[in-house]
């Protein structure tokens, strides 16, 4: 049985004894009963009108990029493409100095 609503209490002098206050109130909010937890999910109103955000349809769908979008995808490639060649050149320069510095060691304590 779900029981909703607020009930107001009022404790008087006899019930509690020697209490410095005629009556005390306690207000409670009763949400549900029988071990029953009240949903998290927000309830969807019965307006035949109401649509789910598009958003909330995405997963498990292929999405397809906007056609109008083309040059910033091009340009973003061209930066990501410099960047790995970068990346690559840097990498490179590191092991060919490494192994002169090799080289250069067992050269010397031979």
């Amino acid at each position: 049985m779900l029981i909703l609503g607020c009930a107001a209490f009022d404790l008087t002098r006899a019930w509690l004894g020697n209490m410095t206050q005629e009556s005390q109130t306690i207000e409670v909010e009763v949400v549900a009963s029988e071990s029953s937890i009240p949903s998290t999910q927000p309830e969807i109103p019965e307006d035949p009108t109401y649509r789910r955000p598009q958003w909330k349809n995405w997963p498990g769908q292929v999405r397809q990029l906007n056609s109008r979008w083309w040059p910033l995808w091009i340009l973003l490639g061209i930066i990501g493409i410099g960047l790995l060649l970068t990346i690559g050149v840097v990498f490179a320069l590191i092991f060919l100095i490494f192994r002169f510095v090799r080289n250069f060691l067992r050269a010397i304590f031979r």
